[in-house]
């Protein structure tokens, strides 16, 4: 019988503690599926709010919008606010594009004018795609979340990790975002307004062999991501007749990166929105607003059949998740930090949490252990 030691009982009361003081390392322990959970950083304060597992905010930030892991799933892409951003017609401050640890620490800005959005990594870590109104400051600012105003003239481009090399992909004045690349890095998805009908698009990783892929009147399609095998692509749509409702009700679908076999992949009549797959190619996270001004973040399942599960619980704004390469860590931004009197999507910080318990990590192949 092993006997139990007061040192065993004080690191399991360390365990039990639901915030841990800043500059305290966290200890590790097991999850029911045998995985070691993370070490947070050194230096920051974690917390675990009721029926959440446990996460940080990232430091050093300061106000970003959507982020997404690296191949080291260390290191992160984002637009975060910046004083060298055009401002908005409010004059507030846009979003340039940064690279950073989830520390806090490695901070690189990539581009330094215009206002950018939607920036993502190339499997191999070293080059980087991302959007930006650089090239266009003489036409309208419009409006990055509205579909009947979005920025005409932002562009596709890449570069590497010290934002040198810049290569321009697009070349027109039309409305290109929500760009994202293949896990195997041979493919570039994004979403193209023309006409005022947004649909995805397709390109080969260096900007060439442009193709559409979706071809609907209403259905506005956007927010795309490619799935583990590299030929899955899933994404929300919503309807340009049902815009004005409130939540506007939007569906998850999936499809085939040559256009065919479009699945829908969320079956209410709600705000689903933001997907992102999870390494083991079986989820997906997504966003589904409670009421107008409470968003939360869910795990879906491909499988079609079982509920979504609810992993962020906070009023406000819980939204753009996304999933670290080796599963163990979701980012997501949050107002949850942004205090009192603070506007629904204002004041947004990137936030990480662990989410090992939730075994979304790669699946191994058959016949290796």
């Amino acid at each position: 019988m092993r006997m139990v030691r007061d040192s065993d009982s004080r690191r399991a009361a360390l365990l039990a503690l639901t915030t841990l003081a800043v500059g305290v390392l966290a200890p590790t322990s097991v999850t029911a599926n045998g995985l070691a959970t993370v070490v947070p950083p050194t230096g920051v304060t974690i917390t675990t709010k009721e029926g959440e597992m446990p996460s940080w905010v990232i430091p050093n930030i300061g106000e970003a919008a959507e982020s997404y892991y690296g191949p080291d799933s260390e290191h992160l892409i984002a637009q975060v606010k910046s004083p060298l951003a055009v401002k908005s017609p409010r004059g507030l401050s846009g979003f340039l594009t940064k690279t950073f640890t989830d520390a806090g620490t490695d901070v690189v800005l990539i581009n330094d004018k215009g206002w950018d959005a939607c920036s993502y990594f190339f499997p191999d870590g070293k080059k980087l795609i991302w959007t930006s109104i650089r090239d266009h400051l003489d036409m309208p600012l419009g409006n990055w979340s509205d579909w009947r105003n979005y920025p005409q003239g932002s562009e596709l481009y890449t570069s590497d990790r010290e934002g040198k090399n810049v290569t321009r992909l697009t070349n027109n004045t039309q409305y290109e975002a929500e760009v994202t690349v293949s896990p195997d890095g041979k493919w570039i998805v994004f979403g193209r307004m023309t006409d005022g009908n947004m649909d995805l698009w397709i390109m080969k990783s260096d900007g060439t062999g442009e193709r559409q892929l979706t071809f609907t009147d209403d259905d506005q399609e956007g927010a795309p991501y490619f799935l583990p095998d590299n030929d899955t692509i899933i994404f929300r749509a919503w309807k340009a007749s049902e815009y004005d409702l409130k939540p506007t009700p939007m569906t998850i679908y999936t499809i085939k990166k040559d256009g065919t076999d479009r699945k829908a992949r969320t079956f209410t009549h709600d705000m689903n929105w933001a997907p992102y797959p999870t390494p083991d190619g079986e989820h997906f996270l997504f966003v589904r607003a409670e009421t107008q001004r409470n968003w939360e973040v869910y795990l879906g399942y491909l499988d079609g059949k079982t509920p979504p599960k609810r992993i962020t619980f906070d009023e406000g704004f819980d939204g753009f998740p996304a999933i670290s390469p080796d599963g163990r860590k979701m980012v997501w931004t949050s107002s949850r930090s942004a205090g009192p009197g603070v506007g629904f999507m204002q004041g947004l910080q990137l936030h990480v949490m662990d989410v090992t318990s939730l075994d979304l990590g790669p699946k191994q192949p058959r016949g290796k252990k």
